[in-house]
């Protein structure tokens, strides 16, 4: 439930009807991903996005009694800019925190010109919401003690708060508690083959010293 809330967080939407909640993807995993977590089964449609105007993979369904504990939790409709923060219970916080990751997350790894042999990478949570951001980071930092640390584009309305390698494997050890934790396998599979080269690179190094 926490990681289906997560998803909803950034790439949801709850209508103005009371009832219907949609999600948005174009990763079919993810949206398969949602009905697992929900246990209902719906047919997954097309919408066609208003950032990039091409057809993406959607899902709507009707549950009042869901609609209410989302907007109970801190969620409502017309959310992007203005959203805050989430009653989420810290037990399942890093459940909640990987669907968002899932969601509007990215992870990327490049090897530093600065220095010889330096691997980074860094953990990225987005939104449009600065507000949501400064939450996200306070709830972050409360349960594991990473700052990270938020950067905008001068054009851009979004969001990024950041975290490099130390601190990201903190946030990446709690997230991915589980080798059953559902997730966007995709984006798993990125942090790992990263991983593996932080890895290598790091033996290669003690057999140096």
């Amino acid at each position: 439930m926490a990681y289906a809330v997560g998803l909803l967080t950034t790439d949801g939407c709850l209508s103005k009807d009371g009832r219907h909640i949609e999600l948005t993807s174009k990763d079919k995993d993810q949206l398969l991903n949602l009905m697992e977590c929900l246990g209902i089964s719906v047919k997954i449609g097309q919408k066609i996005s208003g950032f990039t105007g091409k057809k993406t993979g959607h899902i709507q369904f009707g549950d009042i009694n869901f609609y209410r504990f989302l907007i109970k939790i801190g969620l409502f409709p017309a959310k992007t800019k203005t959203l805050s923060s989430l009653k989420i219970p810290i037990k399942y916080f890093f459940d909640f925190l990987r669907g968002h990751y899932d969601g509007d997350g990215s992870f990327y790894s490049y090897w530093d010109k600065r220095w010889k042999s330096s691997f980074m990478f860094y953990l990225e949570f987005t939104s449009a919401s600065q507000n949501h951001i400064l939450w996200l980071q306070s709830q972050i930092s409360k349960s594991t003690g990473a700052k990270g640390h938020m950067t905008k584009a001068a054009k851009s309305s979004v969001i990024q708060l950041k975290y490099a390698k130390q601190e990201s494997l903190k946030l990446i050890q709690k997230m991915y508690y589980n080798e059953k934790a559902i997730c966007l396998s995709r984006k798993l599979s990125k942090i790992k083959q990263a991983l593996k080269i932080e890895d290598k690179h790091n033996c290669a190094k003690a057999r140096v010293l």
